[in-house]
């Protein structure tokens, strides 16, 4: 058995699950965003002691790398290696785009591209395939009428994210599909075990977020 701290502060809200293996035994939200920060720490005591958990007896501790909002990021990361260091555990980082295709494939059929909003027209996206093998690594497009159009005249592809509505106005082809699909810390649950189970670990001393500040603009 293994227990397992799981937190998500990379877009809209913050959440954290505690699981056993991949199952969820209880979690938390915090729809406030901004307020992370001085969410996060009560919640996860609360959390723990609400389920009758120490920070001892957790096995390792998850959070989401990014991409997202970088003082959300931060948060996240900074607590959870704060964790780590202190407990001597194991700390698993999960690429957000790669957590919300993981949601999504289940639901959706034909690529995946999970969209994160980057203010403006711009996302923080990828494109994934019902295998969740990427097809477009994680990056940050400036998005326009002919984005992905080469992509979109072979394969049905499914956009949803929050960076998903802006494009929706945007993109008129067939093979474009929208879909609503939320992530929070409980959608980690699977992944991070499966992490755990493969001990795939992320080095302490060089973890960092995974900010996609790099801009591109894809029109074809």
């Amino acid at each position: 058995m293994s227990i397992i701290l799981n937190i998500d502060t990379a877009v809209q809200s913050s959440s954290i699950c505690l699981a056993e293996n991949d199952k969820p035994i209880g979690a938390k939200t915090n729809l406030l965003y901004r307020e992370s920060a001085a969410w996060l720490h009560t919640a996860i005591k609360d959390l723990l002691d609400a389920n009758n958990f120490s920070l001892e007896q957790l096995d390792a501790i998850a959070v989401t790398e990014g991409p997202g909002s970088y003082t959300g990021l931060r948060v996240g990361m900074a607590t959870a290696k704060g964790f780590c260091y202190a407990l001597d555990k194991p700390l698993i980082t999960i690429n957000t785009l790669v957590l919300m295709a993981f949601a999504a494939k289940n639901a959706c059929t034909g690529y995946l591209c999970p969209m994160i909003d980057a203010r403006r027209m711009e996302v923080f996206t990828a494109i994934f395939d019902s295998y969740l093998n990427y097809v477009l690594q994680p990056t940050n497009l400036i998005l326009n009428d002919t984005s992905f159009k080469s992509i979109l005249e072979k394969n049905p592809m499914v956009f949803f994210g929050n960076g998903s509505v802006k494009f929706q106005n945007l993109i008129k082809h067939p093979h474009a599909l929208f879909a609503n699909i939320e992530t929070d810390a409980q959608s980690m649950t699977s992944l991070s075990y499966q992490n755990f189970l493969e001990n795939k670990y992320t080095d302490l001393a060089y973890s960092q977020p995974f900010y996609g500040k790099d801009f591109h603009s894809l029109s074809n």
